[in-house]
């Protein structure tokens, strides 16, 4: 099975990634990795470090000839900012010796990891909590879980995301979603994502593209932040991946896992999700239908999921992310030293990071694929798996 970790800090010299578990001989380069990590870095709304950190990540094992060998991929990615940065964080972040007259962060962000962390873990200064839990770890994530998106790939499994909403501008209903995706879906899942990338703000329709921006400049002056609404969607799948046997081997538990283990994530629906309980059941179930030898749907208002198993129709999973807690307009807190309350202090960010969390969900959610695929046909290598795939489904 494919288990990944990460490991770094937003403002540490490098943030580097293992992944074990790929079969042998499966086709990778350091540029299929590339590719999602541009598209990580683009949108709309996106704070300064970007402007000037490119990332990549660099393959030093596991890899012979472009191909897999079997055993464990490192990866490492530089943290450019690390040298260019003037905030002296090579001098905060020292791993040797503490220097004096470095200031300590004890003023917490509400909604952030800051006071929780260091309670947990006794720090008497948040910046332990700031490094690990920044958004700045999905880079090497996105890069560890690209890899299992190219195995999926090779088997014709894709993955594709856009955003659905952005604040108070975005899509009114399913079935308006569905006109503009489903068409898109049935070339691949990667057309959804190649079609949404064409945005700045990785929205499917102009013109609420268009609101979206205007959403986040409005935001921005008043030193604000926001959040949204996305959709991914898989395409390509057999029936039958996941299980309704055991409460944790469910494909959309494992889903919903992947994703709200991912930053400011607060919320997951399949299909329909939450409005499937404003609706009779005559409006929720898709019928069923058979056709050429095979059993189908004739909506996919569930998105591709029952019983916690794939039903061969494309996966549709909505997600919400909540606004980003650092603001330029601060909010109230505690200084952690004083016990006074005080105004939260400023660190560079975003407005809105959604376009760019759209890329790093798709990218969490290919493992769990991966896995339930190679549970269902798994091998040593891709050859015993495309044997094993093909006489399953003859």
């Amino acid at each position: 099975m494919i288990r990944y970790i990460t490991a770094g800090e937003s403002h540490g010299p490098e943030l580097t990634g293992i992944v074990e578990g790929v079969p042998a001989g499966l086709s990778l380069t350091e540029e299929d990795i590339a590719k999602h990590l541009v598209r990580r870095q683009q949108g709309y709304g996106r704070g300064g470090r970007m402007a000037f950190e490119k990332d990549f990540a660099t393959i030093n094992s596991g890899l012979r000839f472009s191909k897999t060998m079997g055993g464990p991929i490192s990866l490492h990615m530089p943290n450019r900012a690390f040298k260019k940065d003037d905030a002296g964080w090579p001098t905060v972040m020292n791993k040797k010796t503490e220097k004096e007259g470095i200031e300590k962060i004890t003023l917490p962000r509400p909604g952030h990891a800051d006071l929780v962390g260091a309670q947990k873990y006794k720090f008497d200064d948040i910046r332990p909590v700031i490094e690990r839990s920044s958004a700045r770890e999905t880079a090497m994530r996105v890069a560890c879980c690209s890899i299992a998106r190219q195995f999926l790939k090779h088997f014709g499994i894709e993955i594709g995301g856009h955003v659905l909403r952005i604040g108070s501008i975005g899509f009114d209903g399913w079935d308006e979603v569905r006109k503009i995706v489903d068409p898109l879906a049935e070339n691949g899942a990667e057309e959804i994502y190649k079609a949404a990338d064409k945005s700045d703000v990785r929205c499917l329709d102009e013109k609420l593209s268009a609101g979206m921006r205007e959403e986040i400049k409005k935001r921005r002056k008043e030193g604000s932040s926001l959040g949204g609404i996305y959709e991914i969607v898989i395409t390509g799948l057999p029936v039958g991946l996941g299980s309704y046997v055991h409460w944790d081997r469910k494909l959309d538990g494992q889903l919903a896992q992947a994703i709200m283990g991912t930053q400011a994530m607060k919320g997951v629906e399949i299909g329909l999700g939450f409005e499937s309980g404003h609706r009779p059941g005559h409006e929720v179930h898709d019928e069923i239908t058979y056709d050429q030898n095979n059993f189908k749907r004739r909506t996919n208002r569930m998105g591709g999921i029952e019983g916690g198993m794939s039903t061969g129709m494309p996966i549709i999973i909505r997600g919400v992310m909540k606004p980003i807690p650092t603001m330029l307009n601060p909010l109230g807190t505690v200084d952690m030293e004083t016990k006074k309350e005080e105004e939260t202090r400023y660190e560079r960010s975003d407005v809105c990071a959604l376009p760019r969390a759209v890329v790093v969900v798709e990218s969490v959610i290919a493992p769990v694929i991966a896995n339930a695929f190679l549970e269902k046909f798994g091998g040593d290598s891709i050859e015993e798996i495309e044997s094993n795939y093909k006489r399953a489904t003859q």
